[in-house]
């Protein structure tokens, strides 16, 4: 079965190179473009890791992992908050986010963290 990957982003040139990443490492991937209804969105991609940016449409990033942090069933997904702000660490650790990327990225840099927080 394979892993599965939810890619929260309004940048539809991030979803597109983020989705053929995890595409190419045999993710099922599903993204969206904005935070509303963060609960619900994980409930039905039920996915494994989840990339998150920081300025999604909707809650936000902060906001949205930690709505999902405080879920009972869902605090246990890998969350990655990825954006271009400067405080990014402090961002990430005030959501309770698994880890953080920095924007730009490197694909292979993403790759690497997303399966190390999968234990791949």
């Amino acid at each position: 079965m394979p892993n599965k990957i939810l890619i929260l982003d309004d940048d539809e040139d991030i979803l597109y190179f983020c989705s053929v990443v995890f595409e190419n490492l045999d993710f099922e991937v599903a993204s969206s473009p904005h935070s509303n209804n963060i609960i619900e969105q994980v409930e039905k991609a039920s996915p494994d890791i989840i990339l998150i940016d920081n300025w999604i449409p909707g809650l936000g990033g902060v906001k949205a992992t930690q709505a999902l942090k405080a879920t009972l069933h869902l605090k246990e997904i890998p969350v990655i908050l990825f954006s271009a702000n400067s405080n990014l660490p402090a961002l990430a650790e005030e959501a309770g986010a698994d880890n953080y990327l920095k924007k730009p990225f490197d694909l292979d840099e993403l790759e690497s963290l997303a399966l190390s927080l999968l234990k791949i």
